[in-house]
């Protein structure tokens, strides 16, 4: 029987049991924290990787390019060529892992979504839970030994940008939730970018990415889904949008386990929302 991602969040017991199966790709989907609180495994003394594991580079590689905004979706074209130059084929399996618990590998997997490919999963605990486990470790990143077959379907109801959201702020059938924190939201806490104005959009849910997390791993399905059916209705669209469309993913993630299925990723989510325009800022409810 060909291997397949039993869900979007697999345990480290179900990757070590598969590691060595032909179709199974290990990515490294990693990126700096800037949250305080969260922190890299790789941030001091030896880089470590899980046997095997690719670099999925979505900051400088797999991201719209010359954008002035942090790492964008880039075109299907630009998906596809550097997914096979990691040697991503039609029937791979991919499983996405960070250096931090789960924090930037949700967005590697939306974008793999997004770009049409389902056999795709986020590993629970990262890679800190295969460290704390004792599992075989690396050095090093690996290179793919062939281009792969991959082809990008774009899924554009995947990603949204600020006209969808502008659009979706009267809308009875739409939530927006926010993924930054309440200091941020309610902007009593300064934005780490400069420049940028303090509050939230009109209408916005705050639901602070850490609440879905227990100790670098996910919350079990029955507490997803209390979260946020407090917050939305199963039949609504839920747009999430954070500082950068990095956490938002984690957010999407958790309402996907949770049973939720409109959803939707604001891209530019605050770093263009909040940047001095007329896109419409309150600080409160």
């Amino acid at each position: 029987m060909s291997l397949q991602i039993p869900s979007s969040l697999v345990s480290i017991d179900w990757l070590n049991d598969h590691i060595d199966d032909d179709r199974l790709i290990v990515m490294d989907a990693s990126v700096p924290p800037v949250v305080p609180g969260f922190v890299s495994t790789n941030s001091e003394g030896e880089f470590c990787a899980i046997p095997g594991a690719r670099r999925f580079d979505y900051d400088q590689k797999i991201c719209k390019q010359d954008s002035s905004l942090p790492h964008m979706m880039p075109s299907a074209e630009l998906f596809q060529q550097e997914l096979r130059k990691l040697g991503v084929n039609k029937d791979s399996v991919i499983v996405f892992y960070d250096d931090v618990g789960i924090y930037s590998s949700p967005r590697a997997w939306w974008m793999m979504r997004a770009m049409g490919h389902s056999q795709v999963a986020v590993l629970d605990g990262g890679l800190p839970a295969w460290m704390q486990a004792g599992l075989t470790i690396e050095s090093s990143l690996s290179d793919a030994d062939l281009a792969g077959n991959f082809i990008a379907t774009a899924n554009d109801d995947l990603f949204c940008d600020f006209n969808d959201v502008l659009n979706s702020l009267d809308s009875s059938s739409c939530c927006i939730v926010d993924a930054r924190s309440a200091g941020r939201f309610y902007g009593t806490a300064p934005e780490p970018r400069p420049g940028m104005r303090s509050g939230h959009m009109p209408g916005a849910k705050n639901l602070p990415f850490p609440q879905v997390l227990n100790e670098g791993r996910m919350r079990d399905v029955e507490e997803l889904k209390q979260l946020f059916e407090s917050i939305s209705g199963p039949e609504k669209k839920i747009i999430t949008s954070c500082g950068s469309g990095l956490t938002a993913c984690v957010l999407t993630l958790a309402a996907y386990l949770a049973g939720f299925e409109k959803l939707s990723v604001y891209d530019g989510s605050w770093t263009e929302w909040g940047a001095p325009s007329k896109l419409p800022v309150v600080t409160e409810d």
